[in-house]
Parts: C-alpha cells; structure tokens; sequence
C-alpha cells in the first residue's frame, strides 16, 4: 500500500485517490475503488477526463463506469485487491469489465466489484468463471439453437460459405439475441438487430442475416423450441438491396487488350499462371485457388473438381482445351511437388490467396470497377452466349447451381462433348482476340 506521504504527494499532482483514503475527494474527483477500478463522481465524467488537470495521469473514455487510470510517474497499476511492491512486477494484469455506464450504475459497479473480491479470496479466477458461465449456454437461447442448426447443417456447405454464415452469426447476431429464450424473441426485436446492420450501410448483409436467422428460427419450430418463425414477418422490412454485378469486360477488343496486359505480366510466375488459365477455364475465384494437382488428368485433358469444394455440392467436370494443358505443364516443374496448383506465396501448403488474381489485375491497370477475378466467368458468359453456343452448355459449364440436388449428383457429365467442343473453340477465339485479329467464330447449336 502506499504511505499516508505518497498519498499526500499523489493528491498534490491530481491523481485521484482510493475511497478509504480520501473520501472527501470523491464529491468531485474520479473514485479509484481498491484495486483500480475506476468509478465516476457526480460530475460530466468525459469533460473532466479532457481537461489537462493531471499531467501525470492518463484518463481513457468512452465507458466511464469502466475507464482506467495510470499515474506514469508512479508504481500504480489496476488490479483487484493486489497491492504494487517489488515482486507485482512480475505479476501479469488482469482485467475484468463490470459493465457499461450508465446502464451499469455506481452501485451495481461496487458489487460486481466486491463479487470478484470474494472470488478471489476463495482462489477463484472471476474472468475464468464468468467464461464458463458463459459456456453453459441455455440450450433454449438463441445462440445455443442457431449453433445445433449451423453444426447438423455446415458439413454439406464449402468450406468458404460456413466460414461466412458463423462469422455473420457471431459478429452480428450473437451479441444481441445469443442468450434470449428463442421462443420470446419476436419480429420488432429482430428487426432492431437488423437495423444495426442495415445502419452501417451494408444492407446486403442485413438481407443475409436475416435469411440465416429465418433458417434457425425455422429449425427451432421443427425440433420444438419455438412456436413460429418471426422473421417471416419482416418480408419487405429492410431497404432493398442494390443489384450488382461483378466488373468485367465483354467488349471483344477490350478483351483482347486484357489478355495481352496478362500475357505481358511482369509478377509472381504463379500469379502469372493463374491469369492466363482464368479466362480459358472461368471457374469460380475459390475454385481456381484451390486447385490441386491430384485432379488433373492431363491424359483426357479433364480438370474434375470434387463435390466438396463446389457451391453446388456436385462433382464438376471442367474440359481442358489444349492452350489450357500448355499453361498447366510449364507450371507443372514449380508447383507440382505439392498439392496445390497455385499455391500461396508464403507457404506451399496453402492455397493462394483469394486477393492475388484481383490484386494482379490492380497491378496491370484495371480497377475492380472494370475487371474482378469473378469477372472471367461473365466474360465467357455472355460471349459464348452471343456466338449462339448451346445455352444449357454454357450453364452447365459455369457450375450454375442446380436447385435438383439428386439430379445435381449424376448431370455432372451433362452436353460434355459440347463442352469439350466449346472449351476448345473459346481458348482458339481468345488466342485470336490476344492477336489482335478480327475473328468471327461460328454460330453453334450443339
């Protein structure tokens, strides 16, 4: 503990006190509680903080229930009930948050303090505590329900979707809904929660959210939790989305003067790699990271994408023209020892990053408002589609989800010899374009 002296030093500077050594300071000064934790007095805790009182002592806002002071210039440090001495040094700090003012009052803030003071006293860790409280969740809760969905439901999806829907579960709706009974929560609650989203300015996101939350809340109804699924209710609720579609060039003359900035590509020999085979393939940006050595068949010039790694959960065959066999051979000698075709920069057991091709196309001069890496596959669309190739084809080759999941299972092979005829007549259009010549290909009905 300190001395009644460096007490007395301490009040000289500004520093705010302990209660029990100076209460007479408390009426108009910051109350530093027994170990730190700071308490506000009667006063307009955020101006007093501003004001250049104690140069000795740093003040930080935004939670005045819970700020924290430090006195540079002397051996104080916050901590519940453990006195500064020579040996603290090596002690670690810890923190524990007893709520947010005003919503926590001064009151509430001392027994939640005198809480964790008898915790400790008892060998209980608080913070350890609180976050085994926090394990044993209700299984009627929200959060507990919508993680049995996402568990029972995930192992089917790609990898890059579930990753997607539990971080949007976690960041945008766990924190308001997670420890409510399910069954209490009704629509005007769930649409406060949406309009945080909404309010950030990503209404795409907020559309998405509710989606999953409908998902949940319809798998609560099914397995007995909850009587209806509110977020039918919101239908209409939020501000439409903006349709948008991935920047790409279309335009024949354009495309070729894309294919020769790529062709003169002066990076990474793998990036470089990867650019010439996006248009010739137009598989999806994921699915052309991810690509992997073992399914390639050079032998009948056949990429096979497993199941697992498609949007559509369906094995996709993608026809290897011969321009698209050249690329993969000279890259063969580099990264044909892992397993992935494109492997990251850092290491060769990861995938490349799913930033490099678009950070390639920044690097040849095409902004993400003209060219994406996503943006090959509207490229190949709309031209195969405008030379009049076979329209069921020109989906099936784009993997275009197939809402028959059984059917989905065995057409995997679907217009394959149109395809392979197809793949071949693009790579040869491309290699004109790149040229520079005016080609015209012909009109094919397959």
């Amino acid at each position: 503990r300190y001395s009644e002296a460096d007490v007395g030093a301490l009040m000289e500077h500004g520093v705010p006190m302990w209660e029990d050594w100076s209460p007479a300071i408390a009426h108009n000064k910051v109350m530093v509680i027994d170990g730190g934790t700071v308490i506000t007095g009667s006063f307009n805790f955020t101006k007093a903080a501003q004001k250049d009182n104690a140069e000795n002592v740093i003040i930080i806002t935004g939670s005045p229930a819970l700020a924290h002071v430090y006195a540079t210039d002397w051996r104080w440090r916050r901590g519940l009930s453990i006195p500064f001495d020579d040996q603290a040094k090596a002690w670690k700090e810890k923190k524990l948050a007893l709520g947010v003012y005003p919503t926590v009052s001064l009151k509430q803030a001392r027994e939640r303090r005198d809480d964790a003071r008898r915790q400790i006293a008892a060998g209980v860790d608080p913070s350890a505590e609180r976050k085994a409280a926090k394990e044993e969740t209700d299984p009627e809760c929200f959060e507990a329900v919508a993680r049995e969905w996402f568990a029972k439901y995930s192992p089917s999806w790609a990898p890059s979707h579930s990753d997607k829907i539990i971080r949007r579960l976690e960041r945008d709706l766990f924190p308001y809904l997670g420890g409510r009974p399910i069954k209490a929560i009704n629509a005007p609650e769930l649409l406060t929660v949406l309009r945080r989203i909404e309010a950030r300015g990503t209404v795409e996101t907020a559309h998405r959210a509710l989606q999953n939350a409908g998902q949940v809340f319809r798998y609560a109804v099914a397995t007995g939790r909850a009587e209806r699924n509110c977020a039918g209710d919101l239908r209409g609720a939020l501000a439409p989305v903006k349709e948008s579609h991935y920047a790409s060039v279309t335009e024949p003359k354009a495309v070729g003067e894309l294919l020769r900035a790529i062709e003169g590509y002066q990076g990474d020999a793998v990036t470089r790699a990867a650019l010439k085979l996006a248009p010739l393939v137009f598989v999806r940006p994921g699915e052309l990271r991810r690509a992997e050595w073992a399914e390639m068949d050079f032998d009948k010039a056949e990429w096979r994408i497993p199941a697992e790694k498609m949007k559509s959960r369906a094995l996709h065959v993608v026809p290897l023209s011969k321009q698209a066999v050249v690329i993969l051979r000279e890259l063969h000698p580099l990264t044909g020892s892992g397993r992935y075709v494109f492997p990251g920069l850092r290491s060769l057991t990861r995938p490349m990053s799913e930033n490099t091709v678009n950070a390639a196309l920044r690097r040849l001069g095409y902004s993400k408002q003209q060219m994406t890496g996503h943006g090959f596959r509207s490229l190949a669309s709309t031209i195969l589609n405008e030379q009049g190739w076979n329209r069921d084809a020109i989906e099936r080759q784009l993997a275009h989800g197939e809402r028959d999941a059984v059917r989905a299972a065995y057409n995997y092979a679907e217009h394959l010899p149109v395809r392979r005829q197809m793949m071949q007549a693009w790579a040869d259009y491309l290699d004109g374009l790149m040229r520079g010549a005016d080609v015209v290909p012909l009109k094919r009905k397959g």
